[in-house]
């Protein structure tokens, strides 16, 4: 989630993020838009991975379970 909070908020990617939605050529936004939404996804796939691998791992804990 930092990662993801570190590649939008820097500079760079506000600026990717202005032209893809607030630009005001329509050519600009019809490129930009599609890479940011795309980023967005997988942005927020590995969010969603790192939380169900936190739930497992929490789990497998809770039932006092070892790999020996």
């Amino acid at each position: 989630m930092l990662l993801a909070a570190m590649v939008a908020l820097n500079p760079v990617g506000l600026d990717f993020l202005r032209s893809a939605f607030l630009a005001d050529e329509a050519l600009t936004r019809n490129i930009a838009r599609p890479i940011v939404l795309t980023g967005l996804a997988i942005a927020a796939l590995a969010v969603a991975l790192e939380w169900l691998f936190r739930v497992y791992v929490l789990k497998r804990r809770r039932r006092g379970t070892t790999t020996a």
